[in-house]
């Protein structure tokens, strides 16, 4: 590893090593998390607190979030990722790159500060108000590790300003706002996206429990959980809800269990069909993103129909999980290269010298 690629990684590492301290969230564990007991502590306190400022965000969902940056921030992760890209030093022209971020998870937005501030440019930042405590914390704590950071982002608190480029993510509504207020930088505009998984009646319970995961982590409100599954002809469902019942407490979440609650009022009042065991609600259908609290499943005759139908719906779709796909239970331990919606983010911000456009 060259020095000046080591001088990227290193403070990233560390972070990553200390979030892994911060997920297990027990007594302070000395410096050698890098932090002093009073830093350590404060953000202890934002992981058991923040579920006051939004319901979804429990400390259990926030420390998932962590352990998961803690696996992909290493530093062998860190050089493979970069190591893809001729990365520039724009210390003395940096540009100002904005970033519109999603809070439909704890540190959704994590990867596009990352990516601009690893890159070599400057960060200019507009967290969604659901997710508005956790990066300005990690960004603090990656400050005392390289101190040059402090210069390289700046947190709006409300309208976007100041950017020569901007990376937004939001709704498939929003997505045209942004296309037309952003026309003339270099832009990244992501819209909604879901997941999905492919069932060929092979698979064992274990294999079924990860996709439980995949399904009930978060709740259920990311791009990148399965909002829709796909079983062949005769698939016994039972099957699926036995390996999936020790997800059962998750109704216990009142949010979660409103959603539950009114989706099943509504699909019931127009009489669909419904398969219910007791915390998430499968229904057959055509669509693939389902409200949350639920599942919508469809049969598939053959291998050929599921590749049609992966094809059609494919600037719908964030992931694929099954066999031959991504593996049951790894949908939300995505590798730092695996960027949402299939665009390179880092080339992106390598090129942006050249006033490169990508629309999402």
């Amino acid at each position: 590893m060259n020095d000046y690629l080591d001088q990227r990684i290193s403070p990233w590492a560390q972070l990553g090593a200390t979030m892994g301290i911060l997920a297990e969230s027990g007594p302070w564990p000395g410096y050698e998390s890098g932090l002093s007991e009073e830093e350590y502590l404060s953000f202890l306190q934002i992981i058991e607190t923040h579920y006051q400022y939004n319901g979804w965000f429990t400390q259990e969902n926030i420390r998932k979030a962590l352990w998961a940056w803690n696996k992909a921030l290493t530093a062998e992760n860190l050089k493979t990722w970069l190591s893809a890209y001729e990365l520039k030093d724009f210390s003395n022209d940096p540009k100002n790159v904005g970033l519109i971020c999603a809070g439909n998870i704890p540190l959704v937005g994590f990867h596009d500060v990352l990516s601009v501030l690893i890159s070599g440019h400057k960060a200019i930042i507009k967290l969604s108000s659901d997710d508005n405590r956790l990066i300005p914390a990690l960004l603090n704590i990656l400050c005392v590790f390289e101190p040059a950071y402090k210069e390289r982002f700046e947190l709006m608190p409300r309208k976007l300003e100041g950017h020569d480029a901007v990376i937004a993510t939001g709704s498939n509504n929003t997505a045209r706002y942004f296309n037309y207020y952003f026309r003339d930088v270099p832009h990244i505009i992501r819209k909604s996206r879901t997941s999905i998984a492919v069932l060929d009646g092979t698979e064992t319970k274990a294999e079924l429990t990860e996709l439980g995961h995949d399904i009930f982590d978060y709740f259920g409100l990311g791009c990148r959980n399965v909002s829709k599954i796909y079983v062949p002809q005769g698939y016994d469902i039972n099957r699926f809800f036995e390996a999936i019942y020790d997800f059962h407490p998750i109704v216990n979440h009142n949010k979660y269990a409103n959603n539950y609650d009114y989706n099943k009022a509504v699909w019931l009042l127009n009489c669909e069909n419904l398969l219910d065991n007791g915390f998430i609600l499968l229904k057959e259908e055509k669509r693939i993103a389902s409200p949350t609290g639920s599942l919508y499943f469809e049969h598939y005759a053959d291998r050929e129909s599921i590749t049609r139908l992966l094809n059609e719906h494919e600037h719908e779709l964030q992931c694929v999980i099954g066999k031959g796909f991504i593996e049951f239970g790894e949908s939300q331990a995505p590798h730092l290269w695996d960027y949402a919606d299939g665009v390179d983010t880092m080339s992106f911000l390598s090129e942006l010298h050249k006033k490169q456009s990508i629309i999402g």
